[in-house]
């Protein structure tokens, strides 16, 4: 197995240039239990661990720009007001040394479905900036980025560099249903994003589909039938987690039942709409 350790982001995207296969390494929290599992056996892996620009964040012209390797521990602690939901599906990844470890960007290379960060990703409209040397830079809607099981709209010779959020102008959600409280992997997870502003409603479904994938039925319900100004209708909120539990298309496995991820969705979509309602009520009323 080769190991390429470049020191720039140029040197990174000329090794992925010349060797395709390569694999992308950072924190190593999805990678090296792979190899350890002899599940994965790279032919080379691609040490992105000293290019300090992918451990940089910006905020510029109204949009948070988060390098690929900005670890989730700072996050939380440094963009957990203007991203909260992706901060509270940060807060719920791992242990320490693993939040100190992975990242957004490691998350969305594996592209598994079970991913924290995607449901967030995308009911926030997250864009995922990747780049080759011969191709040069590509804006990818998250919406658009997850193909299949651990498949992403990557090319082989591209590299994630960073990924675009703006600040949440409403209150943003994330919620999960794992077999124990802490380092699990979800049976499923939900994500809430209310844009008060524009009368909008973004979700996001994390291990309840062949992909991470958005609620599109039950945005548009909910965003042309919700009252902003009045209480929140019981009825209205149920027939919201019915439709975003008919968006999901879950499997059975070791854990969970499609049938119990289903059930599940529908409560995570009822429980932080409620949430995300008291909150936007309580801003209004402040």
């Amino acid at each position: 197995m080769d190991f390429l350790r470049p020191t720039t982001w140029q040197e990174a995207l000329a090794a992925k240039a010349d060797q395709p296969e390569a694999v992308p390494i950072q924190g190593g929290t999805d990678v090296m239990v792979e190899i350890n599992f002899d599940v994965r056996r790279p032919v080379a892996l691609l040490d992105l661990g000293t290019v300090a620009e992918l451990r940089t964040w910006t905020m510029e012209d109204g949009t948070c720009r988060v390098g690929a390797a900005v670890p989730y521990t700072r996050i939380i602690e440094e963009l957990g007001e203007a991203l909260p939901g992706l901060a509270q599906a940060s807060r719920t990844v791992g242990s320490p040394q693993i939040r100190n470890r992975g990242s957004v960007g490691g998350n969305l290379g594996a592209a598994s479905p079970a991913g924290d960060s995607h449901p967030p990703l995308l009911a926030a409209g997250a864009v995922v900036e990747v780049e080759s040397r011969d191709g040069g830079v590509r804006m990818i809607p998250a919406d658009e980025f997850y193909l299949g099981v651990k498949r992403s709209a990557l090319r082989p010779d591209e590299l994630i560099r960073a990924f675009h959020l703006k600040p949440a102008t409403g209150p943003q959600y994330f919620s999960k249903v794992g077999t124990r409280n802490a380092m699990v992997i979800a049976v499923c997870s939900f994500a809430l994003a209310l844009h008060p502003e524009e009368r909008r409603v973004g979700t996001g479904l994390g291990s309840a589909a062949p992909t991470p994938r958005r609620a599109l039925e039950a945005e548009d319900f909910l965003s042309r039938e919700l009252d902003w100004d009045s209480r929140l209708d019981p009825t209205l909120l149920g027939r919201f987690g019915e439709l975003c539990a008919r968006a999901a298309s879950p499997i059975d496995d070791v854990r969970g039942t499609a049938a119990y991820r289903r059930h599940a969705i529908a409560v995570l979509a009822r429980r932080t709409l409620t949430w995300a309602w008291n909150d936007h009520r309580g801003r209004r009323a402040a």
